[in-house]
């Protein structure tokens, strides 16, 4: 399932994005998402997060306790998670 801008009721729900150093780790962890019926979106990295692989997988911040207990300790080529601040306008480290 391809989302484009999560929304909900009343504005933009918060989000996730995981970011990876290749193409294929990418494309694995939304693979691995999408087999628990997370919903998830490969995005364009923001160019704020560096200079990595280019795609990155976003998904609702509701999952992030799921998505971590599945990946934890499992993951290569991993660079991080990151959220949307809006009190300062840039990408966080989750």
């Amino acid at each position: 399932m391809i989302l484009g801008e999560f929304l909900c009721i009343g504005g933009v729900m918060k989000y996730i994005i995981a970011v990876f150093r290749t193409r294929y780790a990418t494309l694995n962890f939304a693979n691995l998402l999408k087999s628990f019926n997370i919903p998830v979106a490969i995005i364009n990295t923001p160019q704020d997060l560096g200079r990595v692989c280019g795609l990155s997988v976003k998904f609702l911040s509701i999952y992030f306790s799921k998505v971590q207990s599945l990946t934890d300790g499992c993951m290569t080529n991993f660079q991080g998670y990151y959220t949307f601040s809006q009190q300062t306008g840039r990408f966080v480290k989750v």
